[in-house]
């Protein structure tokens, strides 16, 4: 659902800029008591896996394809204040090396593709996890559900934005009939990767996904015939428990493996944002608009100069991974630093 140049109009443009840089400054606050020594790191890694799987367009109907939009899945597995900063490191990674999403649409993009989907979904996943019995099948299905419905609230966020700023007279009605149905099935694919990320993650460390926090029940005890809370009993250090660097090393290299390999296999059929808009018209404008990094090496998410179709898109894949991962740890881990100074001068 990258939203190009020439779909919104300059001025609100500008407006969703802005709003997505106030997004991003208190995420950065909000981040500091979220990440730790241990799952800086990891959202590292979130913002990595989420660049890679994004490369797999999976078919949803005739003609349409969709892929990960990932604010669910990053909110589950390191919060929704980090959620928000993985989503935008790869939608900036995305915009700036390989010209896919507007840089002037940058801000509307982080808004419906970041913001949007990790307030509904995590809003949604805390909501079910307080009412469903408190067991890892209940996040489990939380973050199913969670994702599902954060997807065609984003779309439903875009046909917000282009009913305000959109550069083309088309029917809202029709566009937000497209919209939300084809993002429903979409949504139905981001659900089951989400689904299957967080169980596979709770499987080897519970202890790292944010959502699962707080999930086992503390032991109750009958005195004079009322229950209260045991004493908790002091833990044996399981071996799952300690550095996350086997997860982090497999979570790498399944990244790796996904964009460098596995996307040359997605579908090429337009995304469900693409659809619509070839559809309906929203496009008509956006011929009109040169994407300032059109001319980047990996333009495309093709590396110039080498001509093997396979090979350029495998290794772009790559750089793309590795691009994101670098960034996107470095911004983490400089939060957290901020986070210990912060402690160390109270």
């Amino acid at each position: 659902m990258h939203v190009p140049d020439g779909f919104i109009n300059a001025p609100v443009s500008a407006v969703a800029g802005v709003v997505a840089a106030g997004a991003v400054a208190v995420s950065l606050r909000g981040a500091r008591r979220e990440l730790d020594e241990r799952t800086a790191p990891l959202a590292g890694l979130v913002a990595a896996f989420v660049f890679a799987v994004q490369m797999l367009n999976f078919p949803v109907a005739a003609g349409t394809s969709g892929h990960l939009l990932g604010g669910a899945l990053a909110a589950i597995l390191v919060g929704p204040w980090t959620g928000v900063l993985c989503i935008a490191v790869v939608l900036l990674m995305q915009g700036v090396l390989f010209a896919d999403g507007g840089l002037t649409a940058l801000g509307v993009n982080i808004d419906v593709m970041g913001v949007v989907t990790v307030v509904t979904a995590y809003a949604l996943f805390r909501g079910l996890v307080l009412v469903l019995p408190r067991t890892r099948r209940s996040v489990t299905l939380a973050s199913f559900v969670a994702a599902l419905v954060s997807v065609p609230a984003s779309a439903a966020a875009f046909t917000l934005v282009y009913a305000v700023g959109g550069t083309t007279d088309v029917p809202l009605g029709k566009v937000l009939t497209a919209m939300v149905g084809v993002h429903v099935l979409i949504g139905i694919g981001e659900a089951v990767i989400t689904m299957l990320t967080v169980g596979a993650v709770l499987a080897v460390r519970p202890d790292l996904v944010y959502g699962a926090r707080g999930l086992t029940a503390p032991l109750k005890l009958r005195v004079g015939g009322e229950l209260v809370d045991a004493a908790p009993a002091a833990p044996a250090a399981p071996a799952s428990v300690g550095s996350p660097r086997k997860l982090w090393i497999g979570g790498v290299v399944t990244a790796l493996v996904l964009a460098g390999f596995v996307s040359f296999y997605a579908s090429a059929s337009p995304d469900g944002l693409e659809k619509v808009a070839a559809d309906q018209g929203i496009d008509a404008k956006a011929e009109e608009y040169e994407h300032a990094t059109a001319d980047s090496p990996l333009a495309d998410y093709g590396v110039q100069g080498i001509a093997a179709e396979r090979l350029s898109g495998g290794l772009a894949g790559v750089i793309g991974v590795g691009a994101t991962l670098a960034v996107g740890t470095g911004v983490f881990l400089v939060v957290r630093r901020r986070r210990a100074a912060a402690a160390e001068s109270a």
